[in-house]
């Protein structure tokens, strides 16, 4: 039952019908939504619960599913092949894609970014960009940094750091995603329990907790760039009282999107500077609740002066040479030394990435290689779960259940040569394996291990 005090809370917001908006709170939703990511193909025709995809009008690679699968024994979703994502939030898509040429260099900070479903998204789209994935909480930092692990991008950078460190790179970033914390009222279908939550003394505390997000990140955002505010929250105090709060900080102007037309999105003004946001609701659209609005700095404050740039320790001659003869990195890479951790960074980021490393608190950027054992390459579970398409050691395709049977860590049968593997399912690589002359030694993450099944 929804509380009568949020359903009053919401009598005359733009698009909110009170009957059939409770009547779809009465029932769970019967789909599901997933995100393909498209560096990581497989053949959907032949996937058991692919093969019947309804496509997302508003994200390319967005798709509905009939019910909700069991993703934690599909091998492909252990593969990174795809994201599970709420639908409406893919509407961030559509957004980017009227703003920005997916063929140049932009900076991107996800600024509230786990568990990982708009970091991914912006990693796709932005390919030739550098993508900064920040979360401020150790555990939700964890799930982050693993989700793009899978996901196999080489230019996402995992940050764990408050929303204010962000002011020590002033005019940075070409777009700021500001997923902020809300009272949640958008998810009360997929979560009931968070409707025992709700109080009106939530709303108000994540409301004043929004504003000092925006404030505390918004200088990062350099002139001309795009500040994207986003929750899944219906509550007025959190989406147009917001939208009028970064209305009016000088310089910041409201950007209109063009909303597909064969949806019911609903667009809303804010009362005092009449920017523009939309309003997701599921007794309207196929998702769940969401809200997102877009602004644009138009005057800068702040000049960008940076400390003295982090210097990488690069490899040296022989350790190059020594990489070099077991595996031939992808051009346009610079390699370095890591604690014991070879590290591939992109070029075409490399100098803003060590201006990120200067100043904030790194997780994980670049791509890790592994370490080198004499003339041997032990390679890092991140460089098998890459985009890449060439590894340093031949693959082995697997059927479902041995694929299974090494996400459990559980014994199974492998023929092959000695040495290293990597082992794929349905053209997605999950993990290493070393065939020894008696015993398979399984490589893969034992923190990530299936468990129960």
């Amino acid at each position: 039952m929804l509380p009568e005090k949020f359903i009053a809370s919401l009598e005359g917001l733009p698009g909110f019908d009170k009957d059939t908006f409770v009547e779809t709170h009465q029932v769970p939703a019967d789909f599901t939504a997933v995100r393909l990511n498209q560096f990581k193909p497989f053949d959907l025709a032949t996937h058991p619960f692919m093969n019947k995809v309804t496509p997302i009008n508003w994200c390319q690679q967005g798709y509905y599913l009939s019910g909700r699968p069991s993703f934690v024994v599909d091998p492909l979703w252990h593969a990174g092949a795809y994201y599970v994502q709420e639908a409406s939030s893919m509407f961030l898509h559509t957004i980017i894609s009227q703003l920005a040429d997916a063929e140049k260099y932009y900076k991107v900070l996800d600024l509230c970014a786990a568990p990982g479903g708009k970091t991914t998204l912006l990693a796709n789209y932005f390919k030739h960009g550098l993508v900064v994935a920040n979360e401020t909480i150790k555990s939700r930092n964890a799930i982050l940094e693993e989700n793009c692990i899978r996901w196999g991008s080489d230019h996402i950078v995992v940050t764990q750091n408050d929303p204010s460190h962000f002011k020590a790179l002033p005019n940075f970033f070409d777009f700021i995603i500001a997923d902020a914390p809300c009272s949640g009222s958008g998810l009360f279908r997929k979560d009931p329990q968070a409707i025992q939550e709700w109080s009106e003394e939530n709303v108000l505390h994540c409301s004043q907790r929004q504003e000092r997000i925006v404030e505390e990140s918004i200088a990062a955002l350099q002139e001309g760039g795009y500040y994207i505010y986003s929750t899944c929250s219906y509550s007025f105090e959190e989406d147009e009282k917001i939208m009028d709060y970064i209305a009016s900080i000088e310089g910041m102007q409201s950007v209109a999107i063009q909303v597909p037309s064969a949806t019911q999105i609903v667009t809303t003004i804010s009362p005092i500077h009449q920017a523009h946001g939309y309003r997701f609701y599921p007794d309207k659209i196929k998702g769940e609740g969401f809200f997102i609005a877009v602004f644009q700095k138009q005057k800068a404050d702040y000049t960008s002066q940076f400390s003295t740039p982090f210097q990488f320790a690069t490899l040296s001659k022989k350790e190059l040479a020594s990489l070099t003869a077991i595996y031939a990195l992808p051009e346009q890479f610079v390699c370095i030394q890591h604690q014991e951790e070879i590290m591939a960074l992109p070029q075409h980021c490399y100098a803003d990435l060590q201006t990120i490393r200067a100043h904030l608190y790194v997780k994980k950027m670049g791509m890790r290689i592994g370490s080198l054992k004499g003339a041997d390459l032990v390679p890092a579970h991140d460089l098998v779960m890459s985009q890449w398409s060439e590894m340093p050691y031949a693959d082995i395709s697997v059927e479902l259940p041995e694929a299974l049977q090494f996400l459990r860590r559980a014994d199974f049968q492998l023929n092959g040569p000695k040495g290293w593997h990597s082992i794929s399912y349905m053209n997605c690589r999950l993990g290493w394996v070393k065939i020894l002359p008696n015993r398979l030694n399984n490589y893969y993450p034992n923190t990530w291990r299936i468990l129960n099944y």
